[in-house]
C-alpha cells in the first residue's frame, strides 16, 4: 500500500500536519530536532508527497519553462545549463523548448508551458513579432527576456553588452596593428547581432576605416561562407571581427583553405565565450558572457523581482591565439584572462 502522511508522522511521533509543514517548507517553522525525525522517518517508509495534489494546494507547480532559438548552438545549450542550475538550487524543475529559429513554434511552446501551469518563463526571442505576448498578458504568468529583448513588452530582460562588447573586441585588433578588420555578422533581425555590427562599426569610425560586414546565419557553416566570401575580394581583410565563436570556427576553417595563416595574414576575435573557443588552433579571442551569471539573474527576476528593471552585465575579453596574445597549451577552457 502507498505510504501516507499519517504514517510518517505516527513514526516520527508527530502530526500530520508537522510533516506537511517539513514537506512543504512551512507555512509554520518546525524545530530542527522535529525536522529530523520527520525526514528520518520519510526516508525509511520511501514516503513520496503527490506532486498535484501539493501543487493544487500551494498554487504553485514549481516548474519554470525556458524557450530557446536553438538547442544545437552551444551557447543556448550553455545559458540553458546555467538557468537549469539555478532553478533546481530554489527548488524549481525546469522545462525546456527548442523553438528551431520558427516563430510558430516558439509561439507553441509558450503555449503548451502556460498549460501546464508553469510558474514563470525564460524566453530567448526568435526573430520575427512575438506572437505570444497576448498569451502571456492574459494568463498574467512572469516571464524574463533574455539574450534580447521583444520590442513592445514589458517583461524585464537579462542582457549583456553586446555593442560595447563588440566595440572592446574590434579595439584589441585595432591594437595589434590591424587596420583591414572586415566583420562577419549575424543575421539582420536579430538584436544582439546587430548590436555587435554596430559596435564593430563604432570601433572603426573611430579610426576613420571603413571594412565590409557581410552577414550570415549563426553556426559554423554561416561564418565559413562569409569568410570564404570577405577572403576572396580586392581588399582582403587582414583581421575579422566574428558576431559567435560558432560562426568564428568556420571563418578559421575558411581561412586555412585559402593557404593563409591565423593570426600572421587575418588575426580573428568573436563573441560569446562557450568552452569550445578554447580548443580551436589558433584558440579564440573572444568576448566572454557571463553566463552563470546571466543564469543567476533571471532565475532571481523571475522568483523575486519580477517588475525589476532590465539588467545589462558587461563581457569580459578572453585573450588568446587568434587575435595575435600567446596562445596557452590547451587553451583556456575556465575563459579567465590569459594576458596579452
Amino acid at each position: 500500500m502507498a505510504v501516507r502522511r499519517t504514517d510518517v508522522a505516527r513514526l516520527a511521533g508527530t502530526s500530520p500536519a508537522v510533516v506537511s509543514y517539513v514537506v512543504n517548507g512551512g507555512p509554520r517553522p518546525v524545530s530542527a530536532q522535529t525536522r529530523a525525525k520527520v525526514l528520518a522517518a520519510i526516508e525509511q517508509l520511501g514516503y513520496r508527497p503527490n506532486g498535484i495534489a501539493r501543487s493544487l494546494r500551494m498554487s504553485r507547480t514549481m516548474t519554470l519553462g525556458l524557450v530557446i532559438p536553438d538547442n544545437a548552438n552551444p551557447f543556448f545549450a550553455e545559458l540553458a545549463r546555467a538557468i537549469e542550475e539555478e532553478a533546481f538550487a530554489q527548488g524549481y524543475t525546469l522545462l525546456i523548448g527548442n523553438a528551431a529559429e520558427s516563430d510558430e513554434r516558439q509561439t507553441t511552446y509558450v503555449r503548451t508551458f502556460l498549460a501546464r501551469q508553469v510558474d514563470g518563463l525564460f524566453i530567448v526571442p526568435a526573430h520575427g513579432p512575438a506572437g505570444f505576448l497576448g498569451d502571456l498578458e492574459r494568463a498574467r504568468t512572469p516571464w524574463v527576456c533574455l539574450d534580447r529583448q521583444v520590442p513592445g513588452a514589458a517583461a524585464p530582460g537579462v542582457l549583456v553588452d553586446n555593442r560595447g562588447g563588440a566595440f572592446a573586441a574590434t579595439r584589441h585588433l585595432l591594437d595589434h596593428g590591424r587596420r583591414r578588420i572586415a566583420c562577419v555578422g549575424g543575421p539582420r533581425d536579430v538584436r544582439p547581432a546587430t548590436d555587435r555590427v554596430e559596435g564593430w562599426r563604432d570601433a572603426l569610425d573611430a579610426e576613420s576605416i571603413s571594412m565590409p560586414v557581410v552577414h550570415a546565419p549563426f553556426g559554423r557553416r554561416g561564418g565559413y561562407g562569409a569568410a570564404r566570401e570577405l577572403l576572396g575580394r580586392p581588399e582582403r581583410p587582414d583581421a575579422v571581427f566574428v558576431a559567435s565563436d560558432e560562426q568564428a570556427v568556420g571563418v578559421l576553417r575558411a581561412i586555412a583553405e585559402a593557404g593563409l595563416r591565423c593570426p600572421d595574414d587575418v588575426a580573428v576575435a568573436s563573441f560569446d565565450g562557450i568552452p569550445g573557443a578554447a580548443y580551436t588552433l589558433p584558440a579564440l579571442t573572444t568576448m566572454a558572457q557571463p553566463i552563470a551569471a546571466v543564469g543567476r539573474a533571471a532565475v532571481n527576476h523571475l522568483l523575486t523581482q519580477p517588475t525589476a528593471p532590465t539588467d545589462v552585465l558587461p563581457v569580459t575579453l578572453v585573450r588568446r591565439g587568434s587575435c595575435g596574445c600567446p596562445d596557452p597549451p590547451g587553451g583556456d577552457p575556465a575563459g579567465e584572462e590569459a594576458g596579452a
